[in-house]
C-alpha cells in the first residue's frame, strides 16, 4: 500500500524469513559461522538457541542458501513427531525409498545404508531440525543413536538443532547426558544492541530500494525502547509505523509514529514491554480459588461438627482440636468467611466469635494491573520509586538505579532457584497476553502484588497460562558498570575470584577441603561453586552464576522465598 509512496520495490519489514533481508550483526555472523561449521564433516550435534523473534529461522535459511554442493540437507520444520514419524520424515527429505511396513529398525537401516553410500560418493549429510525445543526425550535419544554410524575418521551424520532457550534445559536433563556430551558447538542468539539498530533499519530499507534514512534518530531510539532489539518486533512496529505515516502523508517516521504503531501492534502480541495488561485470567483464578475454598470450608465444618458432637457425647464438653488435625493434617487456605458462615461457626464451637471482615477482591480489570504498574511494584521491592510515563522504558530506569532487567524462560523450579521476585507472562485463552508480578512463593501458593496490597493465588492457576516467560531485576557487579571508566573498573576475574574466596570461607566444608579449593585455579573454583548451586558447570561467570553469588553474599536483596524453603531448592 505504501511502497510507491516511500519508493520501495517491496515491503522492507516483512516478517517472512527472507535471507536477502538478513542483517548480519556480530551475533548473527557468529550463529551463521556455527552452522557453517556443521558442513565440515565432524559429525555430532550443533545447538543454536535464541529467544522468539531473534532471527534463528532467517539465519538457517541463509545457511541453506550457502551450503556447498557436496552437502545433502534434510530439514525438519515440525518436530512434534514420534521416533518412527521423524525417521520417515528424514527418509522423505533425503529421498530414501521406504518400505510399506516400516518398523523403526527398518527405517534406521535404510538411513544408515544411505549415509554409507553418500560417504562413499564424497558427500556429507546434515539434518537440521527447527523448533527443536518441542522434541521429546525419546526422539532425541533416537537422534543420538543415528549419530553412532561413523568411519575411522568421522561421523556420517551432522545434526543441527535450532530452538528456543528451553532447548538448553531439555538437553541438560540427566537422561540426555550422552547426547549433551556429543554437542560439538553451541551458540545463543541474542537480540540486537541499541547501537546496531540504525544499521539494521538502513539495511532493510536499502534492500527494498530506499537509500534515504526516513526514520529519525528519535524514532529509532523509541523503537529500541519498545522492541528491546528483537528483530521480529522491530519489523512489526516499523511496518505499522510506515502505514501510519503514509496515512498522514508524512515521508518521515517520527517517535509518535512508533508509539502509535506499538499500541496497535503489540497490544495483542507477546512482548514484556507491552503496556497492555488483561485481567481475565485473574477473574478466572478468583472464581476457581473461591470454589475450592468453599469446598475446603464445607469439609472443615462438617468434620468439626462430627468431632464436636462426638466430644460432647463422650465428655460433655467439646474437645479442642487444631484445624490441621480436623482435616487429616492438611491445613486449608485461610480465606475470609461471609457473616453467615461466621455465625454457624460460633454455634458449632459454642463460644462467641467476632465477625471477620470480608476481603474484597480488587477490580482486576482496573489500572492496578497495567504493565507499568507491575514494574512499579517490582521496583518497590528494591526500594526504588518508579514513576510511570507512557513512553518510559522500565529497563532503562533500572539502569539509572544500578539495576538490570533479565528476561528468561523456565519453570517454577527455575524461579525458585533464581529466588527473585518476577513478572510472569501469561498467554490467555482469548489470545491476549497478561503479566503478573509475583513477590513470593510459599509452597504451592504465589503472592501477587498490587498497589492496594498483595493477595495469594494457587501457582497451578498461573501455570495454566504460563509458558515459562518471565522478567526479573538484579544488581550487576561493579565490573559491568558502564558509568565507571574502563581503566577504573575492577576486572571481572578479580571480582568473581574475591567473591568465591569469601563463599568458600563461609561454606560448610572441612578445613582440608577449603584449603584445596582456595589453592585451586579460578575456573576450578567457579565450577565447584556452579555444581554446588545446580548451575551449568562451564567455568564461565554468566548472569545466573552472578545472581547466585549475589544471593549468597547479600542477604538484603529481595527474594521470592525466605528461610528454609529457599535453601531446600538448592
Amino acid at each position: 500500500m505504501y511502497n510507491e509512496f516511500f519508493g520501495f520495490r517491496e515491503p522492507p519489514f516483512s516478517i517472512a524469513p527472507d535471507p536477502r533481508y538478513l542483517y548480519l550483526s556480530d551475533r548473527h555472523k557468529e550463529a551463521l559461522a556455527h552452522l557453517m561449521y556443521g558442513v565440515r564433516g565432524q559429525g555430532g550435534f550443533i545447538v543454536i538457541t535464541g529467544e522468539v523473534g531473534t532471527g534463528k529461522t532467517t539465519v538457517s535459511r541463509c545457511f541453506l542458501d550457502a551450503v556447498p554442493r557436496h552437502v545433502d540437507m534434510a530439514l525438519i520444520l515440525n518436530p512434534k513427531l514420534s521416533a518412527r514419524e521423524l525417521l520417515a520424515s528424514i527418509c522423505d527429505e533425503l529421498k530414501i525409498e521406504q518400505l510399506e511396513s516400516r518398523t523403526i529398525k527398518q527405517l534406521i537401516d535404510q538411513v544408515n545404508r544411505h549415509l554409507l553410500k553418500s560417504h562413499a560418493e564424497g558427500r556429507h549429510t546434515v539434518l537440521m531440525i527447527d523448533e527443536a525445543q518441542n522434541l521429546s526425550a525419546d526422539v532425541l535419544e533416537q537422534l543420538r543413536l543415528l549419530t553412532n554410524l561413523e568411519t575411522s575418521e568421522k561421523k556420517l551424520l551432522q545434526i543441527v538443532l535450532l530452538g528456543q532457550p528451553e532447548l538448553q534445559d531439555l538437553l541438560a536433563q540427566p537422561s540426555l547426558r550422552q547426547l549433551n556430551q556429543r554437542v560439538t558447538a553451541r551458540y545463543h542468539l541474542e537480540a540486537l544492541g541499541q547501537s546496531e539498530l540504525p544499521a539494521y533499519i538502513s539495511y532493510r530499507l536499502s534492500v527494498a530500494g530506499q537509500r534515504q534514512q526516513i526514520f529519525t534518530p528519535g524514532a529509532i531510539k523509541q523503537l529500541y525502547r519498545i522492541s528491546g532489539g528483537v528483530p521480529r518486533l522491530i519489523n512489526l512496529v516499523c511496518d505499522r509505523a510506515l502505514l501510519g505515516a503514509y496515512a498522514e502523508n508524512e515521508h518521515e517516521i517520527r517517535p509518535e509514529h512508533i508509539r502509535s504503531a506499538a499500541r496497535e501492534v503489540l497490544q495483542r502480541r507477546t512482548t514484556m514491554r507491552s503496556l497492555s495488561f488483561g485481567g481475565d485470567w485473574l477473574r478466572l483464578a478468583t472464581v476457581v480459588t473461591s470454589l475450592a475454598a468453599a469446598v475446603v470450608l464445607t469439609l472443615v465444618l462438617v468434620t468439626q461438627n462430627r468431632s464436636d458432637s462426638s466430644a460432647v457425647a463422650t465428655n460433655g464438653t467439646p474437645e479442642a482440636t487444631s484445624s490441621a488435625e480436623r482435616t487429616g493434617g492438611i491445613r486449608p487456605i485461610e480465606i475470609a468467611e461471609p457473616p453467615s458462615t461466621v455465625a454457624n461457626k460460633s454455634l458449632l464451637t459454642n463460644r462467641p466469635v467476632d465477625p471477620e471482615p470480608v476481603i474484597e477482591t480488587p477490580d482486576l480489570s482496573s489500572d492496578l494491573f497495567v504493565m507499568p504498574e507491575s514494574f512499579r511494584q517490582l521496583f518497590s521491592l528494591w526500594g526504588e520509586d518508579y514513576h510511570v510515563a507512557d513512553d518510559d522504558n522500565a529497563c532503562e530506569f533500572a539502569e539509572s538505579v544500578r539495576l538490570s532487567c533479565l528476561y528468561r524462560k523456565g519453570t517454577r523450579l527455575i524461579l525458585q532457584q533464581i529466588n527473585r521476585p518476577a513478572i510472569l507472562e501469561l498467554k490467555m485463552e482469548d489470545g491476549l497476553t497478561s503479566y503478573v508480578p509475583v513477590s513470593g512463593l510459599r509452597g504451592t501458593t504465589a503472592q501477587v502484588m498490587t498497589r492496594d496490597g498483595s493477595f495469594d493465588i494457587p501457582f497451578s492457576e498461573l501455570e495454566r497460562y504460563w509458558y515459562g516467560d518471565f522478567i526479573l531485576l538484579w544488581s550487576p557487579p561493579p565490573f559491568m558498570d558502564e558509568e565507571v571508566p574502563p581503566n577504573s573498573r575492577v576486572s571481572e576475574r578479580f571480582w568473581v575470584s574475591a567473591q568465591l574466596r569469601e563463599i568458600i570461607g563461609k561454606a560448610d566444608l572441612s578445613s582440608q577441603r577449603k584449603q584445596q579449593l582456595l589453592a585451586s585455579g579460578y575456573e576450578d573454583q567457579l565450577r565447584w561453586y556452579q555444581e554446588s548451586r545446580n548451575l551449568t558447570a562451564d567455568g564461565i561467570a554468566g548472569v545466573m552464576t552472578l545472581i547466585q553469588i549475589n544471593n549468597d553474599l547479600n542477604p538484603a536483596v529481595p527474594r521470592l522465598m525466605q528461610g528454609e524453603s529457599a535453601r531446600e531448592t538448592r
